[in-house]
């Protein structure tokens, strides 16, 4: 009986220590930290972001999991050596350290991204107020509805935290800007070439002088500038601000273009109220025999179509018809200055309408400003 008894104690003795000091093979905290590691590192884009890394994290996971599924039901005394736990200990060791590169590499995503972005909005910025102070949104056409959705784009994939396509659609966006950049100044570079304006200068010089010999009016239209001047006598009487074609920056090559033509002309008719579709209106003997030779020249090279025409109506005219104004590549003045104008002038007056008459002009200018942000990015 006595051996019975002490034979039951040692028996409960064994089943306290064991209930007291007794671990599991897998300790449950360390589960649950791996199992956090593993959200943090989807809530971080890992699988997309760092595929490589987060795939040997959980292959790695998934393997032990299994074995600590397996060994649920497994106790062990804490001074026993469990395999199991140091693995999972070594996994929570490269979660961590994989966690940590990746908040530093997203910080520094976070960084370019933003910059980039940031800097391709002010580009846009410049480029849509440069564009439309050259008058050169008709001549890029779509491309700047294109790039302003690109820019968009960037712009919300980098408020997701997608900074990835955020980067992606930044350098598509930055491509299509220097794109713009080029085009404008592949068209409207001639107005920074000091050749042209040179020639420009001569012709505006010749008009004036021409108005002094013969004490006559003569004026002279800048296109750069959008600025219309009469001449007295040789000197200047006014100026006025004038709106051109929707093309009106670019050499008139053809009929509907849009484009104002530059060259020497002259008054053929003064149209008052019922004579024209405008306030007022002077009729230019556009084309002239020089307009002619050009317009001859270009299609016998092939740069314009055999079924276009030279066009003609060009006039210096009022504000009545704005839808007009815009389409025929006419020069357009406010109704109250065109009154005075008329009655300035006669039938006869040269006008000569140039590109530019000063280096520093406004279109040279604007795409001075573009190739330098051309450069920026």
């Amino acid at each position: 009986m006595a051996l019975d008894r002490t034979h039951k104690t040692l028996i409960a003795i064994l089943w306290v220590l064991c209930v007291t000091g007794c671990v599991q093979a897998a300790p449950p905290d360390l589960i649950v930290a791996l199992e956090a590691i593993d959200q943090d590192l989807i809530a971080m884009r890992a699988p997309e972001s760092a595929a490589e890394e987060y795939g040997q994290f959980v292959h790695q996971w998934i393997t032990l999991k299994t074995r600590v599924q397996l060994d649920d039901d497994l106790i062990r005394w804490p001074w026993e050596s469990s395999d199991l736990e140091n693995e999972l200990r070594r996994l929570y060791i490269l979660g961590e350290r994989t966690v940590s590169r990746l908040h530093e590499r997203q910080a520094s995503q976070h960084r370019a991204a933003q910059e980039k972005v940031i800097r391709l909005e002010e580009q846009l910025h410049t480029i849509t107020s440069r564009v439309q102070s050259i008058d050169g949104r008709i001549l890029l056409g779509e491309k700047v509805v294109q790039t302003d959705l690109l820019v968009k784009q960037a712009r919300s994939f980098f408020e997701q935290q997608d900074f990835h396509r955020a980067m992606q659609a930044a350098e598509k966006a930055d491509h299509a800007l220097k794109a713009q950049a080029s085009l404008l100044s592949q068209e409207l570079g001639r107005y920074a070439d000091e050749n042209r304006i040179a020639s420009w200068q001569t012709l505006a010089r010749q008009t004036i002088a021409w108005s002094r010999t013969h004490q006559s009016t003569a004026i002279v239209v800048s296109k750069a500038d959008r600025e219309l001047t009469l001449y007295k006598n040789g000197r200047k009487v006014l100026s006025y601000s004038v709106r051109l074609g929707f093309n009106g920056m670019l050499e008139k090559q053809f009929q509907g273009d849009g484009a104002t033509p530059e060259g020497r002309y002259r008054v053929t008719d003064k149209r008052g109220q019922g004579q024209t579709q405008f306030y007022r209106a002077l009729a230019l003997d556009y084309p002239n025999a020089e307009d002619r030779r050009r317009f001859a020249l270009a299609k016998r090279a092939g740069t314009i179509s055999p079924t276009k025409g030279i066009g003609g109506q060009i006039e210096i005219h009022g504000a009545d018809n704005e839808l007009l104004a815009q389409t025929l590549g006419c020069i357009m003045l406010d109704n109250q200055n065109m009154a005075v104008l008329y009655e300035g002038v006669s039938v006869g007056t040269p006008v000569t309408i140039v590109g530019a008459l000063k280096k520093e002009n406004a279109v040279a200018m604007a795409l001075s400003e573009l190739a330098q942000h051309r450069g920026e990015t």
